[in-house]
């Protein structure tokens, strides 16, 4: 293998995937950099590193250099260390100071910065400041390349590195060799495998207590990353032996040992009138009897609101609204009139809607005490508009406590309500709801509004679903699609679909829903760029960026997210202001989504925002979510992903004007009839799919809803949940 030693002049190309990385690299005496590829997803720009590789020759780019191995090493000339220094590197130096600074301190200048790093101060505008950001920085970079090291030993992929640190810090090392399984409980990304493959090279054996314990434990987490509060004894135990590789009775004796710790719960559930041993982490089996206790607490007190004369408050409604309320909608309205508890369940055009303003409006006479919510901010921004109240995030309105951790608003500290409305409360998970109900007063009413046919919340559970099923609360299904609704195909194609029924796909001008067939992948992604870039914005007006929303039901292939993505990226956005960081790149005004929830930033998974500006010297990148700009630095860029295209899972509870949506057999896994009802639903003046007839007709015809194994509606109902 031949060798080069050379300085990183630019990243072109790096996959956060593989790692595969495509830069240019000046080599010493050259006149131009040579292209340099291979996987190498740990190097910045400014950096030195030798590569060993060979010689190759591409039909499209050239002349290339393989890299098979690669090291950074620190740059040694005046010229190297002028670029490491004001390559964006450091926060607070760029190539201005990086300049200064090596001009007043010559080759010493990184063994300065490293040893003495005071003497900056004899810098022309360097002050206490921007000293204090520099040793930050530099500390952090010292570290985050010695964990590096110390994961590609363990076959880690680097780019983890930024991840581990921001979790453990200057410790990750010393965290990561005393308990490698920290590794899958707290990154995402890392796997069992992984973490297990650090604790055999460090000598933890197969049967160590650690390593059980933390393989239940792990099995329980996958299990809630797939929606399941829990699992049952008989499905957990295969799981759990085969991913261990241990026999099943030191798995059983030590969930018996945890148990009575109380690490871990164990209880029987009724199915199917047999009672089967279930098995939870603490918190979701205190989450579920938790949601139970809360609501009977609420269904047993009284409301402070007077009771009125439902007829004439209907009458006097429909007069003020200038409506005319159906047999269903008046039920609804009735209910919650009378109902400490009530949910409200229908499609698109069932009239929900109608509804939340006719009870507003008959109860804003008896208290001012009223809280509208919604799990996303999109979703309470929409229903703002709707009521023309101010509605918050259920986040936002139990105030997240950073000195304790958990939420202000508790038991302890209720909100001051006596009427509490939460939309799209399918959408809302086990933990989520448990906080939720804790922090509502005993003399509230509450309202909750979904619809249970579409996914069921990102988090673990089945919360409106189980409600509904326990029979505990009193309900109202909305099944009539209104004249004003009945004129739109997205509200009609979608009903049909719920039903089981192949949707309306013929073409007609005028119309709010569009089917475009193509069989290829590759041709469904022409057709959506086109669509996307060209064709909607020309013909309706709509930007392509603010007004288009391209959902697939995948990440990966063709027309998943990650390729959409990619191309929509270089398609509408030209600015030539981006940075490289793990692997993604971002520019200057492209569209992003929070991708965890971020308490401290009060930006949420699922939140769109768009990129302001990037700040390659204070290492900053500003995002504006709905006005409010939001700054993250570079290490915290791992929670964010583009958004020209998303998972209908994502964007459950938002709208957008105009939803494109591929529907191809490349899907297959995921073509399901509640995927595709969500995801046509999200549409609120065009819906355009695009692909095949024999998907769209799987998707169609699949009522096969993934089952979530959860224990609400048996807590709602099994007397032993309520003892706690």
């Amino acid at each position: 293998m031949e060798e080069l030693v050379g300085t990183i002049e630019r990243i072109t190309y790096q996959s956060p995937e593989t790692g595969y990385t495509v830069l240019q690299l000046l080599v010493k005496k050259a006149t131009k950099p040579l292209t340099v590829v291979g996987t190498m997803l740990s190097v910045q720009c400014g950096e030195t590193i030798r590569v060993k590789g060979f010689y190759k020759s591409h039909l499209v780019h050239g002349r290339q250099f393989e890299a098979k191995e690669h090291a950074v090493e620190m740059p040694q000339d005046i010229t190297g260390i002028t670029k490491y220094l004001g390559s964006g590197l450091i926060k607070g130096i760029g190539p201005v100071f990086a300049t200064r600074i090596v001009d007043a301190f010559g080759e010493e200048t990184l063994s300065i910065i490293d040893n003495t790093p005071e003497r900056l101060l004899e810098v022309q505008g360097v002050g206490e400041k921007r000293l204090k950001a520099i040793n930050a920085c530099w500390s952090e970079q010292k570290s985050i390349r010695e964990l590096m090291i110390f994961l590609q030993t363990y076959s880690i992929s680097p780019s983890f590195a930024f991840r581990i640190f921001r979790t453990f810090g200057a410790e990750s090392i010393q965290k990561v060799k005393e308990n490698p399984y920290l590794l899958a409980r707290e990154i995402v990304g890392i796997g069992f495998k992984s973490a297990d493959s650090i604790a055999t090279k460090i000598g933890i054996s197969k049967q160590s207590p650690l390593r059980i314990e933390s393989g239940i434990h792990h099995v329980l987490f996958e299990a809630a990353e797939g929606g399941h509060s829990c699992l049952p004894v008989s499905h957990f135990l295969p799981v759990a032996e085969a991913m261990l590789e241990v026999d099943r009775s030191i798995i059983d004796q030590t969930m018996q040992a945890l148990a009575k710790e109380k690490k871990l719960m164990i209880q029987d559930l009724p199915v199917e009138g047999n009672p089967e041993p279930y098995v939870w982490t603490p918190s979701y089996f205190l989450s579920e009897a938790g949601i139970s206790k809360e609501l009977r607490r609420l269904l047993s007190a009284l409301s402070n609101l007077r009771s009125v004369d439902k007829e004439k408050a209907l009458e006097w409604v429909q007069k003020k609204l200038s409506i005319e309320l159906a047999a269903k909608q008046k039920e609804a309205v009735s209910a919650v009139l009378s109902d400490k508890v009530h949910i409200i369940t229908g499609g698109p055009g069932t009239g929900k809607s109608t509804i939340t303003k006719a009870i507003l409006a008959i109860l804003s006479h008896l208290t001012e005490k009223i809280v509208l919510a919604a799990p996303t901010g999109r979703a309470a921004k929409r229903l703002s508009e709707i009521t023309g109240r101010g509605a918050k995030t259920i986040h936002s309105l139990l105030e997240f406590d950073f000195s304790q951790g958990g939420f202000k608003r508790n038991r302890k500290n209720p909100l001051d309500a006596e009427l509490i409305i939460v939309d799209e409360s399918s959408m809302i998970d086990t933990l989520l709801m448990y906080q939720l109900l804790k922090a509502i007063p005993d003399e509230a009413r509450l309202v909750l509004v979904g619809d249970i046919n579409q996914l069921p919340s990102v988090g673990a559970g089945n919360v409106l679903k189980d409600l509904i099923a326990s029979r505990a609360i009193s309900v109202t299904h909305l099944n009539e699609i209104f004249r004003q609704a009945q004129g739109s195909r997205i509200v009609t194609n979608a009903h049909k679909i719920n039903e089981g029924i192949y949707p309306d796909i013929q073409n007609r001008s005028g119309s709010d829903f569009y089917f475009i067939e193509a069989k290829e992948p590759e041709d469904v992604l022409k057709e959506i760029i086109t669509l996307v870039v060209d064709r909607l914005p020309q013909k309706f007006g709509f930007k392509a960026r603010e007004e288009i929303q391209v959902l697939s039901p995948m990440k990966k292939g063709v027309v998943g997210t990650y390729s959409l993505n990619e191309v929509l990226q270089g398609e509408l956005n030209k600015s030539d202001k981006s940075l490289i960081r793990q692997g993604a790149t971002f520019k200057e005004g492209d569209k992003v989504m929070q991708m965890r929830n971020n308490y401290k930033k009060e930006v949420y998974n699922g939140d769109i925002g768009y990129i302001q500006s990037i700040d390659a010297i204070e290492k900053e990148v500003i995002v504006a979510f709905d006005d409010k700009p939001i700054t993250y630095d570079f290490m915290e860029l791992d929670e964010l992903m583009l958004a020209y295209a998303v998972s209908v899972h994502k964007y459950q509870g938002s709208e957008c004007p105009c939803i494109v949506m591929p529907i191809h057999t490349t899907h297959f896994k995921l073509l399901t009839r509640n995927l595709l009802y969500t995801g046509v639903t999200r549409g609120k003046k065009l819906v355009v799919l695009v692909g095949s007839k024999k998907a769209l007709a799987i998707a169609v015809h699949n009522d096969e809803v993934k089952m979530r194994h959860t224990g609400l509606k048996q807590a709602m109902t099994a007397l032993h949940f309520h003892k706690l």
